[in-house]
């Protein structure tokens, strides 16, 4: 069997590295038991406002920050600046209404809270139960820059492929995110299954960056296909030693 290419995976590379932009890293007491919190600074141009996400790494890979979250993230803060000549224009665009957003595999939460504060956007941020507790401890921490756009943020339990957690949030988005959900096969099938749920029949956008590591992630984009279109609307010069640039696709639901 050949054996699968392999990229190693480093949290750490995706913090920013700006002065003004370094991690705090300090230790906490909870339950009588340590644990080590990042707090990431990000730095919106577009708004002139920092945000401040909260990482604990010690509690797994949903706890902190990976390259394709920070990537998503300079592209919404760029198209606020200039949405004309942003790659995210016909995904994004003008609304009378403030759009309704869906993060799904939230993590740290940042992509939706940048989301709702460069584009006044309504925002629910979703996540396993036991993650939900650090996505509102982050949208609550930034809740005054997200609100001085005119945006929001709520948060909700969502499990891939149960369609009673679908049904708890409802349907009514008009664009879903995500970035760096495509990481476990066993997850493939559930995370098509709520796509599915969320897509079909509906004129829902959504935006997924994504870091090829595995060959095996080919699996995924193929039994995508079946049920979306997907097409390709960026992609990052590679960085940080990696061989493959961050890449955003499009996906929309088939009638």
């Amino acid at each position: 069997m050949e054996e699968e290419e392999e990229e190693e995976i480093n949290p750490f590379t995706s913090l920013l590295t700006d002065d003004d932009d370094k991690p705090i890293a300090f230790t906490t007491i909870q339950d009588d038991l340590p644990k080590q919190e990042l707090l990431q600074k990000h730095f919106l141009r577009s708004i002139q406002s920092t945000v401040i996400i909260r990482q604990l790494p010690s509690e797994g890979i949903s706890f902190q920050l990976w390259p394709t979250a920070t990537s998503l993230v300079s592209l919404l803060d760029n198209h606020r600046i200039n949405p004309t000549n942003s790659p995210l224009s016909t995904a994004l665009a003008a609304s009378n209404t403030p759009l309704r957003i869906l993060e799904l595999g939230s993590g740290t939460g940042i992509v939706g809270i940048v989301a709702a504060a460069t584009l006044g956007s309504n925002v629910t941020l979703t996540d396993l139960p036991h993650v939900v507790p650090n996505l509102k401890f982050n949208a609550e921490a930034n809740a005054g820059v997200v609100g001085s756009s005119g945006g929001t943020v709520t948060f909700a339990p969502l499990r891939w492929g149960h369609a009673d957690d679908v049904e708890m949030i409802g349907r009514e988005f008009d664009v879903i995110v995500a970035s760096d959900v495509v990481y476990h096969d066993h997850l493939y099938e559930p995370l098509i299954e709520t796509l599915r749920l969320l897509l079909i029949g509906k004129k829902i956008v959504f935006l997924m960056a994504h870091t090829k590591r595995w060959k095996k992630e080919s699996v995924f984009f193929n039994k995508a296909r079946k049920h979306f279109f997907i097409d390709v609307l960026h992609v990052d010069t590679p960085c940080n030693g990696s061989r493959v640039g961050v890449v955003v696709y499009r996906f929309v639901g088939k009638s």
